[in-house]
């Protein structure tokens, strides 16, 4: 196990303290909690936000929460800090980053710090009353105050799930909504400032090939990925597709739900061709493979798959009801 381990004195006792007292109970809401700021849920409300509700509601935070990812594992991958759980007796992994490879295998489930969990939250639930705010978009007081604490709320409870699941000291996911915020304001600024879209891309995309040098944690690379098929998806979907959003509860159950089964079969149908061994591995072609695959798997359920959304249209709307249906 490569790494290094440093912590406050009062952590390990806090973290072992909480999981003597937090019981199975305690597990399942830790558990379900930490599920908010998850891969699964994170692409469900940006597919929601994309797909369905406002395209450039999704755009803005997409492009955050793709830097997110990114950078959070280049910071890990210079601090090198292990999970607690790897030298903590006294505390449990009670939920592993990878459930299909070994605890203690740092390549699979990745460094400590700062936590990716906190960071991810921060930026996708903090992006709401953002986008309002940097669009000088019309909202009633109360709903801007409720997805405000929604901004708090939500990445605190991800935070200290990660702290009692075992898999983060306190100070990982301090750091965590730090770097989260600092992301969300900067990405912000820079969407506003920077008017021309393609070479803000090539900027960030620029700047986070950085950890190809160091990074040896398939976070990096899988993230990496997203962030490549993302910004390649998005001016051939503004030429070629145009998709309009819906507010047909319907269609976005059916838009969202079909989203994710794409990702979850292009995902498998990508990792067919490649021995399990050699996709485990921690090497350059390994990692290589990993990126171009998430990457076309992001392109497709971004730019292809709205295709779909045009032709269902006119399927189910003869005469020309399909506007009506996606306004």
């Amino acid at each position: 196990m490569e790494g290094t381990t440093f912590y406050f004195s009062w952590e390990p006792v806090l973290m072992e303290a909480l999981q003597r007292y937090m019981g199975p109970a305690g597990t399942t809401v830790a558990s379900v909690l930490t599920m908010c700021g998850e891969e699964m849920l994170l692409i469900a409300i940006l597919g929601f936000l994309y797909w369905c509700w406002d395209k450039q509601f999704g755009i803005f935070v997409g492009t955050s929460i793709v830097c997110g990812i990114v950078w959070n594992p280049l910071v890990k991958n210079l601090v090198l800090r292990r999970r607690p759980y790897f030298d903590l007796a006294g505390v449990k992994c009670l939920r592993a980053v990878d459930s299909s490879a070994d605890i203690y295998d740092i390549s699979a489930q990745g460094y400590s710090f700062p936590s990716g969990h906190s960071t991810n939250s921060t930026i996708i639930y903090g992006a709401l009353p953002l986008y309002r705010r940097a669009e000088r978009r019309r909202q009633s007081p109360r709903a801007l105050r409720f997805f405000t604490i929604l901004a708090f709320v939500l990445p605190c409870l991800v935070g200290i799930s990660r702290v009692l699941l075992g898999v983060h000291y306190p100070t990982d996911v301090l750091v965590g909504w730090a770097m989260g915020a600092g992301i969300m304001f900067f990405v912000s600024y820079l969407q506003q400032k920077v008017k021309r879209r393609g070479l803000l891309h090539l900027i960030l995309v620029l700047v986070s090939l950085l950890g190809i040098f160091y990074c040896k944690t398939t976070d990096y690379y899988t993230s990496l990925g997203i962030m490549i098929g993302f910004f390649l998806a998005l001016p051939f979907e503004e030429r070629f597709v145009k998709f309009e959003n819906t507010r047909s509860v319907p269609r976005m159950i059916l838009r969202v739900l079909g989203g994710i089964a794409l990702y979850l079969v292009l995902n498998t149908l990508l990792k067919a061709p490649f021995s399990p061994m050699l996709l485990e591995e921690p090497t350059a072609l390994a990692f290589l493979i990993r990126t171009a695959r998430y990457a076309i798997i992001v392109f497709f359920v971004m730019a292809v798959y709205p295709l779909s959304f045009r032709f269902l249209g006119k399927k189910r709307h003869p005469g020309g009801l399909d506007a009506a249906a996606n306004r």
